[in-house]
């Protein structure tokens, strides 16, 4: 072990996670450093939390799938994070009334993240629609204000038998951007958590597009086989088909 003044025993530890571990003092305080840096952090995520989606630009970033947007009841940002049963619902307006016939919808919500969504939605979505070529995909429903449940109701108006949202998640003070799947299979009002997969962590420093994806498309196609989603179906994906992508 070095002996010198500047040897740091966090060293390792904080190169295996973001963690605050081992960040040091000044006395009885944290040193200004850290301090700045987890001023900083918390800056990231209250901007996450409070961020809008540009819609249009996701849109485009999407094609050429076809997309729609649908609101929740929520009608601004401030009423959705002080009323979490209204961004679980889409304005019925927004919907299609009937007649529509899908296996698989895809809905990209803000959820509480804008940054996670702007970033990672879009290439997370088309790994994994490469990746479910043979089945047929509603357009991408793009849920403004909408929490995970929006996506239930959303998708069982297009008569989708399973449901995929990737939504924003809640941003930690080590990660602002980090992107969630949730994968339910016969969607519908009143739909409960323990009946979705879900799939974390979504981003630059976490899971990869092309891993997340080949889960997603995994879940997605053994929903399909055995209809069933949640804690009845255990997600065995592995590495595999990962070199197809």
């Amino acid at each position: 072990m070095s002996n010198s003044v500047d040897f740091d025993p966090f060293a390792r530890f904080r190169n295996a996670t973001r963690a605050r571990i081992g960040i040091g003092r000044t006395g009885d305080a944290m040193t200004t450093r850290s301090v700045l840096d987890f001023q900083l952090a918390h800056a990231r995520a209250r901007d996450a939390v409070h961020g809008a989606v540009d819609f249009a630009a996701l849109s485009a970033d999407l094609a050429p799938a076809q997309t729609v947007l649908v609101r929740s009841l929520a009608k601004d940002r401030s009423t959705y994070l002080t009323r979490p049963d209204l961004g679980r619902r889409p304005d019925p307006a927004d919907l299609p009334k009937a007649g529509e016939h899908y296996e698989i919808a895809f809905i990209i919500a803000d959820g509480l993240s804008a940054a996670a969504v702007q970033r990672h939605a879009a290439p997370v979505y088309k790994a994994a629609a490469r990746r479910l070529g043979g089945f047929s995909l509603s357009p991408v429903i793009l849920g403004e204000q909408a929490r995970v449940a929006f996506g239930d109701e959303a998708a069982a108006a297009y008569g989708a038998q399973v449901a995929v949202v990737l939504v924003g998640e809640r941003p930690g003070l080590s990660v602002p951007d980090s992107l969630g799947a949730y994968i339910t299979f016969a969607p519908r009002l009143g739909c409960r958590d323990s009946e979705r997969n879900c799939i974390s962590n979504i981003h630059d420093d976490g899971l990869s597009y092309e891993l997340a994806a080949e889960k997603i498309a995994w879940l997605v196609r053994e929903a399909l086989r055995l209809k069933l989603s949640g804690v009845d179906l255990k997600e065995n994906a592995g590495d595999a088909g990962l070199l197809e992508g």
